[in-house]
């Protein structure tokens, strides 16, 4: 589902507010989202799941093409974690 089409379903269950009220609300959420994570907080959404932030260490990796060794800089990489309704629904 993209974005345009999540507005689109919340626009058809709620005919009282426009689609720019929507796409508004739509763009406060997942800004507020961003900037939680961004400064390392974790976002949960009960029943749906959680966002948080991991770290990744320093290390050398190979390019596969040209075998040579390269390092890798430490860096932050979002992660998922489904909560208990979206996990049962998706292994029913």
């Amino acid at each position: 589902m993209t974005k345009s089409e999540l507005i689109e379903k919340i626009a058809a269950k709620n005919p009282n507010l426009t689609v720019k009220d929507i796409e508004k609300i739509v763009s406060v959420i997942l800004d507020s989202v961003i900037k939680s994570m961004a400064s390392g907080e974790r976002v949960e959404f009960r029943g749906f799941g959680a966002f948080s932030v991991r770290s990744r260490s320093e290390r050398i990796a190979k390019n596969p093409r040209t075998g040579e060794k390269l390092k890798v800089e430490a860096r932050n990489i979002p992660h998922f974690k489904a909560g208990k309704r979206l996990y049962d629904m998706l292994n029913k």
